[in-house]
């Protein structure tokens, strides 16, 4: 399927949440000069005018007469090339204000090469790690911590081509996009592509778990997966680039390590993280902001 990202969710006695999404999208300036691995300011304390924009909201909105607690996509919401609009007996949400970067000084990383640059608030650490093996030459990793010290993300360029994992019929769970950023980013098209963007998404299982990064990988069929990638197909010969808090969301088990991923009770705090958080609007500021000269 290629096309848009799909917000459906499968054919399970699902009920609806409101959730109110504002699509933003990002620009980073990249500094002229660098010597290294390099932090240096950012000029302003507030996104751009396109940080800052406002537009359609990707949602899921409440069917009249269910109980809270399980996605459900809202009529005139996009699927994927050649499926219908999901239809759950109410109207579209409507949009919302959306979440806004909190950090007050931002400043802006670049590795020694000069092939990636982002921006982070000034108090967060962006450290170079040795590539994954198996990387490609020029291959860069950072990983991203807050002013405590805790794990936000990860970016990695250079990773080799990877197929998804296997889906055997009735493993893959629903899944609901959140928020869904077009992204300025060096990529490849294939039969299961689309354009490059900037996602928080939730895939449910025992509990809602929720992943942040960036893809223009779709990520099922009818609103259900095995699998949500963080993972953008780079140009033929340059491998993949992956920026986000983990390479991939699955629903795990009640015996598996959630951490860095999200877990939440119910999809409606999910939906509050991504809309209203202040972690996520410097996240998401951080991700639209990244430029990768490959």
């Amino acid at each position: 399927m290629k096309g848009i990202l799909n917000l459906r969710c499968g054919p399970m006695r699902l009920t609806a949440l409101a959730l109110t999404v504002t699509v933003l999208a990002g620009t980073a300036a990249c500094s002229a000069e660098y010597k290294g691995p390099q932090v240096t300011p950012t000029a302003g304390s507030q996104p751009n005018s396109s940080e800052s924009g406002t537009g359609t909201p990707e949602s899921t909105t409440p069917a009249t007469g269910s109980a809270a607690g399980s996605p459900s996509a809202a009529p005139g919401e996009t699927t994927g090339a050649g499926e219908s609009p999901g239809t759950s007996g109410s109207s579209s949400a409507s949009p919302g204000p959306g979440p806004v970067a909190t950090a007050v000084s931002w400043k802006t990383y670049t590795d020694s090469a000069k092939t990636v640059s982002f921006e982070l608030p000034q108090e967060w650490i962006a450290q170079s790690v040795t590539p994954e093996a198996g990387a490609l030459a020029r291959a860069v990793k950072v990983e991203v911590k807050d002013a405590e010290g805790r794990y936000i993300a990860t970016l990695q360029t250079g990773l080799p081509s990877a197929a998804p994992v296997a889906c055997p019929a009735g493993q893959a769970r629903p899944y609901v996009v959140i928020s869904s950023v077009p992204l300025d980013l060096p990529h490849s098209d294939g039969q299961d592509t689309i354009d490059p963007r900037v996602v928080f998404r939730v895939v449910q299982g025992y509990k809602f778990f929720g992943s942040y990064g960036i893809t223009n990988m779709v990520a099922g069929v009818d609103g259900q997966s095995c699998e949500l990638r963080n993972r953008v197909q780079g140009p033929a010969g340059k491998g993949d680039i992956s920026f986000g808090d983990v390479p991939a969301i699955h629903a795990f088990a009640a015996d598996e390590k959630v951490a860095p991923a999200k877990a939440f009770d119910t999809l409606d705090l999910a939906a509050k993280y991504a809309v209203h958080g202040s972690e996520f609007a410097n996240v998401q500021r951080m991700l639209l902001s990244l430029k990768v000269n490959l």
